[in-house]
């Protein structure tokens, strides 16, 4: 009987461009046509959850990749060139980052060495926990933010890191364009060197080496396929280091992701009602007919209770009684709600970043460890000053929140007894009560804030800023309209008449005209200067060791998704080997070729080039004719270490006959100890003849596809399942690979069911996904 067992199929009802399982549990993404990317287990292949396309990250889903704990899906997008990372367990967006190309492909690997200075590292890492207090939550009414943010997820935008352990997401695309983020978040370098467009990556487990197929166009223009192996030693060498200064600095892109957030959240806590005082006094300039200005108008009415029949007009029939009230009473909301959001998230952010910006100023000083790997003191002070700009500037907004909390009470407290005086209407006697001072004071706002601005009407077609907190909201260059009033400041006398203090290291620069949006984005700009630094300095350090022309591609293929086709990387992490598999239709279209390097680009590989024959894998069938039993190679992709999953067509094969999946044995063909002369001026497929061939005859694992034109496969060996193709990218089977004998089947399923559900319980957030199973499932019957 077959060595393995269906447990699902389904028609899709749209075109499936990408498919990847989970390192971790019996879960495959898929992504289609439409730009929706959709989450099903393995069981009846159910739908776990679904994510629609969206406008704010794009519609042309492009790669998938895992991280290797199965907690965070990466896929990337090629019409808006960004990058995703999404939450599996609620299936919700944790953090974007722009690309320069778009990518084609992406592996997330994660390191397995160990060393003692690891583990120590490991040990005492992290202890930022000890000193910063932890960030408060994101609050939950904010609106345009969720639209790409969920409310919930701002926890888990501080726990993007998962494990200590560092993991590299690696990106390929057009024009040589490759890329590694620690973590899926930090750009720790970026690639030069590499030649046309990358359609396969791997980057070796150890950080020595990274293997990239990549496509070039030929002399004659013809589509080009090659393998590259890029030396990564610098990263290998300095592991220990790579990983503090990596996690320090997704720390801080966390962190910058955090204030953005925030920040945002303030924008939306300001109401747009906040500007009608301003509105509606430039309305009133524009039409009213005497030369007085407005504030003599209004200290008239404050002196002398008498007022001008158009400013009793405005007040009584355009504000009104009840509509002071009312914008009181939202001034005061907003005001609160954006002074809670600067102390408790801007602030705290602030802090954090410092502590972190502060620790990497301490690395870098340690030129011996992380020089080599382009840490700059001079950009990381300059990233630290721009940090304290930007919470000198929070600091600003909160007094200025202070003084126009106070100001408006006082404003409308007053001008809410006038207009019940004019309506006639009884005053209660708490507020009746007006001393001196309380009407100096009211006098100073009205000369300070109700003086005709023609400048300001030129530039925001108003005449009034009553409103001074709006300003530092506005993601705009100009500078503030109402700068604060420094006049009288000691401090700030005091450092302007002193020589040394003035342009002192020591003290941030306040920017005291621009807004609090444009210090942030100044602050981005330097951090990001900074960032930048290691990741031009350690791609600079990568060199290609290897590169060898395989074949070019047949014009049959060209309408093929590239996005399937071989060949297939695998990086064996036991023996520290690159393996590359792939097909020449072609030259030979019965055979399946396997390229061995080691990860050390150094390390000599006997028999570094074989191929396996495929033309009598299917003898041992005897209803099949010799003729029938040539089988060519549509799809490989490895399953472990020693184990190939092909689906395999024949040359005589009917309508819906004639596909089959397989798994081959590569232990003959590793053991192989005949050499491959490779002659450099030549492409492989110009010099198949002298190339090492091993047979291969399958036995009972293998499984005829009746019914379904297979053509692709996606497996994954450490969970044992493989998911089939169809030629039409709509027609999906999936496989438990290895399964018992007919005898022991009902019993291994039934053992099977208990360990998932034990791990099920075991998985963080286990439970949550289970239900999300049943209720995709409630909906499946449209499918």
């Amino acid at each position: 009987m077959p060595a393995f067992r269906q447990v699902g199929e389904k028609q899709l009802p749209h075109p499936v461009l990408c498919m990847a399982w989970s390192p971790k549990r019996d879960l495959i993404a898929l992504a289609n046509t439409t730009g929706e990317l959709l989450l099903h287990r393995l069981a009846n292949f159910q739908r776990v959850w679904s994510l629609p396309p969206n406008e704010y990250t794009g519609k042309e889903i492009t790669a998938l990749a895992w991280r290797p704990d199965g907690k965070i899906l990466a896929f990337s997008l090629g019409d808006t060139k960004q990058v995703v990372l999404c939450d599996v367990e609620k299936a919700e967006i944790l953090h974007l980052f722009a690309v320069e190309s778009p990518v084609s492909c992406m592996h997330w690997m994660e390191v397995v060495e160990e060393s003692s200075l690891l583990s120590s590292f490991y040990n005492s890492e992290d202890k930022s926990k000890l000193f910063l207090p932890k960030l408060p939550t994101l609050p939950k009414s904010y609106s345009t933010t969720s639209k790409i943010f969920s409310k919930e997820n701002s926890d888990e935008i501080m726990n993007l890191l998962g494990e200590v352990r560092l993991n590299i997401l690696v990106l390929g695309g057009d024009a040589g364009f490759v890329e590694l983020y620690a973590y899926g978040m930090y750009k720790i370098a970026t690639l030069t060197g590499v030649g046309g467009t990358c359609r396969s990556l791997s980057l070796s487990s150890d950080l020595k080496s990274l293997s990239v197929i990549t496509e070039i166009r030929s002399v004659d223009n013809d589509p080009e396929i090659c393998y590259v192996q890029l030396d990564t030693g610098l990263l290998s060498d300095c592991l220990p280091e790579v990983t503090r200064m990596a996690r320090k600095f997704t720390h801080i892109s966390t962190l910058l992701q955090y204030l953005r957030l925030s920040l945002t959240c303030m924008c939306e806590a300001w109401e747009d009602i906040l500007m009608q005082m301003d509105l509606r006094l430039t309305k009133f300039v524009q039409e009213k007919n005497t030369n007085t200005q407005v504030q003599d108008e209004f200290l008239e009415l404050l002196l002398w209770g008498q007022s001008s029949p158009e400013l009793q007009a405005l007040l009584m029939n355009q504000l009104t009684v009840k509509g002071l009230k009312k914008l009181g009473q939202s001034i005061e909301s907003s005001y609160t709600s954006i002074q809670k959001l600067v102390i408790s998230h801007l602030q705290s952010g602030s802090e954090a970043l410092l502590y972190h910006l502060s620790e990497v100023k301490g690395m870098s000083l340690w030129k011996q460890k992380f020089q080599p790997l382009g840490l700059d003191s001079t950009a990381i002070e300059e990233a630290i000053t721009a940090v304290g700009s930007f919470s000198l500037k929070s600091n600003e907004l909160l007094q200025v929140i202070d003084k126009s909390m106070k100001n408006f009470k006082a404003f409308f407290r007053w001008l809410y007894v006038a207009m019940l005086r004019m309506c006639e209407e009884h005053v209660p006697p708490e507020l009746n009560k007006m001393t001196q001072k309380d009407i100096a004071f009211v006098a100073d706002f009205l000369s300070e804030h109700f003086s005709e601005n023609e400048e300001l009407f030129d530039r925001k077609g108003k005449y009034f800023n009553v409103e001074r907190v709006g300003q530092y909201l506005k993601d705009e260059d100009d500078d503030l309209v109402s700068p604060p009033n420094t006049k009288g400041n000691q401090w700030l006398r005091f450092l302007q008449e002193s020589s040394h203090l003035k342009a002192s290291p020591l003290l941030f620069p306040s920017y005291p005209q621009k807004s609090l949006h444009f210090v942030k984005r100044m602050m981005e700009g330097v951090i990001e200067l900074c960032l930048q630094k290691p990741a031009e300095v350690i791609g600079k350090s990568v060199q290609q060791a290897v590169f060898l022309p395989l074949y070019t591609v047949p014009e049959s293929s060209e309408n093929t998704p590239r996005l399937f086709e071989l060949p297939s990387l695998w990086n064996d992490k036991k023996s520290n080997m690159h393996y590359a598999v792939f097909c020449m239709p072609e030259v030979s279209p019965c055979k399946l070729y396997l390229l061995r390097r080691g990860t050390d680009p150094c390390r000599p590989i006997p028999a570094g080039l074989v191929s396996v024959d495929l033309s009598s894998v299917l003898s041992h069938r005897p209803e099949r004719e010799d003729d029938a039993s040539r089988v060519h190679c549509l799809d490989a992709r490895f399953y472990d270490d020693e184990m190939l999953t092909v689906v395999l067509r024949a040359a005589a094969e009917g309508e819906n006959r004639g596909r089959f999946l397989a798994q081959l044995p590569l232990g003959s063909t590793l053991s192989c100890q005949s050499e491959f002369n490779w002659d450099a001026a030549l492409r492989l497929d110009q010099q198949t003849g002298s190339i090492p061939c091993q047979g291969l005859v399958l036995e009972n694992q293998c499984r005829e596809m009746d019914n379904m034109k297979a053509q692709f496969v996606a497996v994954n060996g450490i969970r044992k399942v493989a998911c089939v193709l169809s030629a039409n990218l709509r027609h999906v089977r999936v496989f438990e690979m290895d399964v018992e004998d007919e005898e022991e089947e009902e019993e291994g399923a039934e053992s099977q069911n208990a360990s998932a559900d034990q791990e099920a319980l075991d998985t963080s957030g286990g439970s949550q996904l289970e239900e999300r199973v049943e209720e995709g499932t409630e909906g499946e019957g449209g499918d």
